[in-house]
């Protein structure tokens, strides 16, 4: 009986012809220019080159979420994080870049919007969050870094860590108290400021000292210190005493975003073990002749596929206008936890020859670990998901 290949089915219907343009011009782009920039620079930790952000800017990527009338492409989180999913196949930190532009910051008046949203998607005006400190990690509600009024003016003393990309940004959206912490409802009375400054630099009242990571290279990650930065009352974001709200806002986003690069790592990973697999000669064959090492892969490709498909669906729901806070928690635990997973059976794949600098596999590997921590720590997202089943636990 001749073996005849069951169809694959066609293009999924959300893939429109729109979409996969957009999917199509990303992974172009991150394999002729992102892929290769990440293997010159990553493993002597060198910083992204202005002109990679450049080309990104000429793309529109900055602007996929910004409304036409701002000059951004008025896209949708579905584009984004297909554009994200791309990026991090030849660079998680150039993925994670696409987030400094795209309306970061929120809570914008319209006179601000007109002047700053055109500027963001040209690339011209890019943002860093200041919102973790030392005690105050997954904790946002516990905030101590304090904006106290002086006049007009708001004086900012304290501290915050995990600040990417603040030496490179030109704002920080910074978060710090402004009345005193109510032990019963601590989340009260922290509010966001627009901080402008320049480029490369930090403004008069601020400082920094970069973190030494493991990985996530290609631009520095800050612990900041503020001793009498002063902003203008107009600096503020929303309403005074709502920063945390504001804060929030954006975890539905933030969740999608992050499993796509989850899982453009992964992709990543698992398209460097089978071009290994196909090429490495052991026993007399290549390594793909070994069951095992063929029901690895085909394991991996269905992890990765089951969270692409999870993250589809919530960047779906929130284009739609839905809440999906479980389903993105969801999205962003699974499609983490399963790129760790991914990278490290890459690694394996590739044997001693994984253990080293020479193959971007152990690139893949230490970024992916990241993804599991940032953006709301798995064990936040488990939080999340089991609250929303059973309810608070008391």
């Amino acid at each position: 009986m001749t073996h005849r290949p069951v169809p694959r089915p066609g293009t999924p219907r959300y893939l429109t012809e729109d979409r996969r343009d957009v999917q199509q011009l990303a992974r172009q782009f991150a394999r002729e220019r992102v892929r290769p920039l990440a293997d010159e620079l990553d493993s002597r930790q060198g910083a992204i080159p202005d002109s990679l952000r450049d080309e990104m800017a000429e793309l529109g990527f900055f602007g996929l979420m910004i409304p036409e009338e701002y000059g951004g492409l008025g896209l949708g989180v579905f584009e984004y994080c297909l554009v994200a999913e791309e990026l991090a196949r030849g660079w998680l930190s150039v993925a994670s870049l696409l987030a400094r532009g795209n309306g970061m910051g929120g809570e914008f008046t319209e006179e601000q919007r007109k002047e700053l949203l055109p500027r963001m998607a040209a690339g011209e005006y890019l943002g860093a969050f200041a919102l973790s400190e030392a005690e105050a990690g997954s904790d946002v509600a516990n905030l101590s870094c304090r904006a106290r009024r002086d006049g007009d003016d708001w004086v900012v003393h304290g501290t915050k860590m995990w600040c990417t990309y603040a030496d490179q940004a030109d704002y920080l959206v910074l978060f710090a108290r402004t009345s005193d912490k109510d032990p019963a409802k601590p989340h009260r009375g922290i509010s966001a400021f627009l901080v402008d400054k320049p480029r490369g630099s930090f403004p008069a009242g601020m400082s920094g000292t970069k973190i030494r990571k493991i990985g996530y290279f290609g631009w520095s990650t800050w612990d900041l210190a503020f001793d009498g930065l002063r902003l203008p009352a107009s600096a503020m974001l929303g309403e005074e005493g709502r920063g945390f709200y504001l804060a929030l806002s954006g975890l539905e986003v933030g969740r999608a975003h992050t499993a796509a690069r989850a899982i453009g790592l992964a992709q990543a990973a698992f398209d460097d073990a089978v071009e290994y697999a196909r090429t490495r000669q052991q026993f007399g064959g290549p390594l793909t002749q070994f069951q095992d090492l063929r029901f690895k892969l085909a394991r991996m490709a269905a992890d990765i596929e089951a969270a692409r498909q999870l993250m589809y669906h919530v960047a779906t729901e929130i284009d739609s206008g839905r809440r999906c806070d479980r389903e993105a928690a969801m999205a962003k635990y699974f499609a983490s936890e399963m790129a760790e997973r991914v990278t490290s059976e890459a690694m394996q794949i590739h044997g001693g020859a994984g253990y080293t600098t020479d193959f971007a596999v152990e690139r893949h590997w230490r970024d992916a670990r990241l993804t599991r921590i940032f953006e709301g720590a798995n064990e936040i997202q488990l939080r999340v998901i089991s609250d929303d089943i059973l309810g608070p636990a008391r």
